[in-house]
């Protein structure tokens, strides 16, 4: 699997706002920027397209920036990989040469692009966001 910078960055900056939790006030790009080492022209970008998928909202002003618009519960990452670089549409033609090994291959590459997409569409921010939180242990 291949996951393309700005990819990466919309995961981090989308991990980045669920941590803040629902309440807290709007998170500023130049926040998200430093702490992620995330360029802020690329960042507003990528905001954009998560904007545009329902997955953030902005506020204007002084006060303003960004919040999810959902619950972290319900974001999965297949949902920001596909929001930054579309849809994965992966399919492959099969070579005229020798097309039964061709089509041996093929079902298992098909085979790993399902179980790939399984573990995006499982995996949901809040679960990244819980394993990057540390516990406090109390005995």
């Amino acid at each position: 699997m291949k996951v393309s910078a700005k990819a990466e960055y919309a995961c981090l900056a989308v991990l980045a706002l669920a941590r803040q939790g629902p309440n807290a006030p709007p998170l500023r790009i130049r926040d998200i920027s430093e702490s992620h080492g995330i360029p802020e022209r690329y960042l507003v970008q990528i905001l954009l397209h998560l904007k545009g998928a329902g997955l953030v909202v902005s506020t204007r002003g002084a006060s303003g920036g960004y919040q999810l618009a959902k619950h972290p519960e319900s974001i999965s990452i297949r949902e920001i990989l596909t929001a930054v670089d579309g849809p994965d549409d992966s399919s492959r033609e099969t070579p005229t040469a020798d097309r039964r090994a061709a089509q041996i291959l093929n079902r298992l590459w098909d085979r790993v692009r399902e179980a790939e997409r399984a573990v995006l569409d499982q995996t949901t921010v809040a679960a990244l966001v819980a394993q990057a939180t540390p516990h406090e242990w109390t005995i």
